[in-house]
């Protein structure tokens, strides 16, 4: 019987879209007020979701605790209140993009986690605008 847990958390970081292989007018064009040279911000609504079996002697698929201090620990910690362009490793080559944020979270996290739950992550970079990355 596999059984789905989530933890949602929050954090708020800047970045810039931007290709250095293009031009600026490119840049512009493809990415729009996103490639704001002086940077933009989002009040970024992560949902983690493990999937697996429950735990007969604990009730639980994943102590969600743990989920939350393994979120604050990969996450939060490194990407809040940051200037994901600048101030992060993984966003000096990679285009921060949400879909790229949402594989690089999974990347932080599924080697923390038993290989036999299934991870799912879900950012929300608006109310409207959201990805969804499984693995």
């Amino acid at each position: 019987m596999l059984v789905t847990v989530c933890r949602t958390e929050h954090f708020n970081a800047a970045h810039r879209l931007y290709n250095p292989a293009w031009d600026d007018e490119r840049n512009q064009r493809v990415f729009g007020k996103c490639n704001n040279p002086n940077y933009h911000g989002h009040n970024y609504k992560l949902t983690v979701r493990l999937t697996g079996d429950i735990d007969p002697e604990t009730g639980y698929v994943y102590d969600l605790k743990r989920l939350s201090d393994l979120i604050k620990q990969e996450v939060l910690d490194r990407y809040d209140h940051r200037n994901l362009n600048l101030d992060t490793e993984e966003f000096r080559t990679l285009n921060p993009t949400a879909e790229n944020i949402a594989v690089v979270i999974w990347q932080r996290l599924r080697p923390h986690l038993d290989k036999g739950l299934a991870l799912s992550v879900t950012l929300y970079e608006t109310d409207r605008n959201f990805v969804e990355y499984h693995g």
